[in-house]
């Protein structure tokens, strides 16, 4: 009997490995490529949802806003109003909030911080929010809640336009303008 020397069968051990290191080498990088797409996928749907949370204002006016003076002087000084939160909103931290005031005539804006929980009088630089206009300076709005604002500014004349901007720490700015009447009382309504 002659023995053939023959390579076929040790060919197709080697094609088989070769096939099996090829198949694994193909699962891990699918599941490499497949890991990194869920990943994408979920940090850019993280960035939607915080894009429109941000470009939606979640403060909103409640009534009017109002003008004080102080010991029945002839210029506004304390500014007062009160804001909730829109439906569905999310509650706001307020020491993250700013209040930027100007007037036509000012060189400079002035931009109002929250002051301390356990100060119940506003400053030219700090405002305070109390529930319902009363009590302590709170730190958080949410749900149904109504807060008062309220701060000082410097001398404001009759029928001066005075620009406002709530800056919460999340959401888009709420801006708007009022006009003190022309003739200032106590308590005025801003227009």
């Amino acid at each position: 009997m002659q023995i053939k020397n023959s390579q076929d069968a040790f060919t197709g051990l080697e094609a088989a490995i070769v096939l099996i290191a090829f198949v694994v080498v193909a699962a891990v990088f699918s599941y490499v490529i497949l890991g990194a797409g869920f990943y994408t996928s979920q940090k850019s749907q993280e960035t939607v949802y915080k894009a429109a949370e941000q470009a939606t204002t979640n403060i909103q006016m409640i009534g009017g806003v109002y003008g004080e003076t102080e010991s029945g002087g002839a210029n506004i000084t304390v500014i007062k109003f009160s804001i909730g939160l829109a439906p569905g909103s999310p509650s706001i931290d307020l020491r993250g909030m700013n209040i930027v005031f100007s007037t036509p005539d000012s060189t400079s804006l002035t931009i109002l911080k929250h002051a301390n929980a356990t100060d119940s009088e506003a400053s030219t630089s700090e405002f305070i929010a109390q529930k319902d206009g009363m009590g302590n300076n709170i730190n958080a709005l949410s749900g149904m809640d109504q807060v008062q604002i309220t701060f000082k500014v410097p001398e404001v004349g009759a029928s001066t336009v005075l620009n406002l901007e709530i800056r919460p720490a999340v959401g888009a700015p709420m801006p708007f303008s009022k006009t003190a009447p022309a003739d200032i009382k106590n308590v005025n309504v801003l227009i």
